[in-house]
């Protein structure tokens, strides 16, 4: 489920290529004095995900801007709906960054996945390949992990995404699935580096963008893709990585 909000700016600003850790702030700050900010701060995932403020480029004073923000919980965000209804409802601005906007619409979306499906990525998917893996890929290098990048093998990057979507599912679902096979037909379309901010610290972040197809999906690997949809794809979603839309055909 997700909500969608129209954002109009209130001020000219340019574009910030740093901004994953200030949308982060701004969607944690909806979560604030409420049970889900304990309930997704607990556990190895959190099952949220948020687009980047779109369409991306520079700002000028009364522009249309969008962002989403998407998770398998409806309670959740039905909750967030509220806190966000409210400062609407006070025409409070919205800061994020630099950027300050008022809030015009909010309304829900809920996507589905069917048989036949596309998926792309709206922001950066990240993988990382840990170093008990290096051997199976052939990767030479002495760090904890590597980023996945189109220089290592693809299967790699299929490899750790598909048991992130297990894992996923597993504890979204209280299940014990081991593999599947999900991934039919996949086009890489180009490795990206962000830096984000943790802690003060100035992250350089590889991930790459993807436009996934798929034609004979059972219910099971629906309802996989479906919770990869809805929490993000790979890692650190909860930063705004691994964002996904459905492809309307």
């Amino acid at each position: 489920m997700r909500i969608i909000l129209k954002f109009k700016a209130l001020k000219d600003f340019s574009y910030d290529e740093k901004y994953y850790s200030k949308l982060r702030g701004f969607v944690y700050g909806l979560m604030k004095e409420s049970k889900y900010f304990n309930k997704h701060d607990k556990g190895y995932y959190k099952f949220f995900c948020y687009s980047n403020i779109f369409p991306v480029e520079d700002v000028k004073t009364g522009e249309e801007r969008h962002f989403i923000i998407s998770s398998p919980d409806s309670d959740f965000i039905r909750f967030l709906y509220g806190r966000i209804a409210e400062i609407k409802q006070f025409n409070k601005p919205v800061l994020i960054g630099e950027s300050m906007f008022s809030i015009d619409e909010i309304s829900y979306l809920k996507p589905f996945i069917t048989e036949k499906a596309s998926l792309i990525t709206g922001t950066p998917i990240v993988m990382r390949i840990p170093k008990q893996n290096y051997h199976i890929y052939g990767i030479k290098s002495k760090r904890p992990y590597e980023y996945w990048r189109p220089e290592y093998d693809f299967n790699a990057f299929l490899k750790q995404i598909s048991d992130n979507l297990v894992k996923k599912y597993n504890q979204y679902y209280s299940s014990e699935m081991k593999t599947i096979d999900l991934f039919e037909i996949f086009k890489f379309k180009k490795s990206v580096c962000v830096h984000r901010i943790e802690e003060g610290n100035e992250i350089p972040t590889i991930g790459s963008l993807w436009e996934f197809r798929f034609s004979h999906l059972d219910e099971l690997k629906r309802r996989v893709l479906w919770l990869g949809l809805e929490s993000g794809f790979g890692e650190l979603n909860s930063s705004g990585f691994g964002f996904m839309n459905v492809v309307k055909t």
